[in-house]
């Protein structure tokens, strides 16, 4: 298990250019946007415009703070998506455009290279003690808001807004987080069955 602290969160803009994004973890670690297996970060959206295009990758995007935005997805789907809304998950290779409903949004986002990956995100509410049990080899546990401690195989340790944890081979394994706060559980498999 390794602790992400959010102070050492990398920024940097995004492939299009239209804003800044914080990346949280990328495997390889040092992957460029070109070169990453999976890929999870956060961006402040601050104006309409085109998501960056991503060829062969899956993403799945969550609202973390603000009003929400309207996604335009190419093939006629338009989402609304707010903070209260499930995680979308949708091609992220395909034309997408944004339009903010009410000022700037903070979104996260998970992405997997198609051909060898596959992900799942979702939202733990604690409040008090939860145990997690962990289903992928690779999972990445970001606290959005509170502070919240932590036990796994005898490891423990403590997670501020911002942070996150990331842990390797956790296939199998539960995660018992105490505390009060919201966070979003990603979980990445290496999927040998995937076609690009």
């Amino acid at each position: 298990m390794r602790i992400l602290r959010a102070a050492d969160h990398k920024r940097m803009p995004w492939k299009n250019g239209g804003g800044e994004t914080v990346e949280i973890a990328v495997s390889p670690e040092e992957a460029g946007l070109a070169g990453f297996d999976w890929r999870v970060s956060m961006a402040t959206v601050a104006a309409d415009g085109p998501f960056s295009i991503f060829p062969g990758i899956d993403r799945t995007l969550v609202i973390l703070d603000g009003n929400g935005m309207v996604l335009d997805i190419e093939g006629g789907t338009r989402v609304l998506l707010t903070a209260a809304s499930d995680p979308l998950a949708f091609p992220a290779d395909i034309p997408v455009m944004a339009r903010l409903q009410d000022g700037t949004i903070t979104d996260l986002n998970v992405m997997t290279r198609r051909d060898g990956f596959a992900h799942t995100l979702i939202r733990i509410d604690v409040d008090g003690g939860r145990i997690v049990p962990l289903a992928s080899s690779t999972c990445l546990l970001l606290c959005h808001n509170g502070a919240l401690s932590f036990r796994r195989n005898g490891e423990t340790g403590a997670l501020a807004a911002g942070d996150a944890l990331l842990m390797t081979d956790a296939a199998g394994t539960t995660l018992e987080i105490d505390g009060e706060g919201k966070c979003y559980l990603a979980s990445i498999t290496p999927d040998p069955g995937a076609t690009d």
